[in-house]
């Protein structure tokens, strides 16, 4: 089973991060959602930092804007995740630049549509 962290997860229903959480847990994965100001996501506990996180990561997917990403860069990057993909709304040149760096498989896509169109495992 694949680790998944979602880096902004909400726990509005109306998000695409709140989406993305559910699809993902109904299509297998362990989701780990990250929050600095919640403890549960629709019943997965949620964890305040990625660097509360202690178990080897497949992808991270990321919904948050620039200025809360690149906060967040060194624990996101000590994951070692294989790939981080970047939601609309997520994009950072300079996280960019760094996850690839680090040799992380980086996408710049929706983890929704890839999920519903079967390609989150191929992308």
């Amino acid at each position: 089973m694949k680790t998944v962290v979602i880096v902004g997860a909400s726990t509005k229903k109306d998000r695409y991060s709140y989406k993305a959480l559910n699809l993902l847990t109904k299509q297998g994965y362990r989701v780990i959602p990250v929050h600095p100001a919640h403890s549960v996501i629709a019943g997965i506990p949620v964890v305040r930092s990625c660097r509360d996180i202690k178990e080897p990561v497949h992808t991270v997917t990321l919904y948050v804007n620039r200025e809360h990403l690149e906060q967040q860069l060194s624990d996101i990057l000590a994951l070692q995740p294989e790939r981080i993909i970047f939601n609309p709304g997520a994009e950072s040149d300079t996280a960019w630049k760094i996850f690839t760096d680090a040799g992380i498989h980086c996408l710049r896509a929706c983890t929704i549509l890839l999920l519903t169109t079967g390609q989150f495992d191929k992308a």
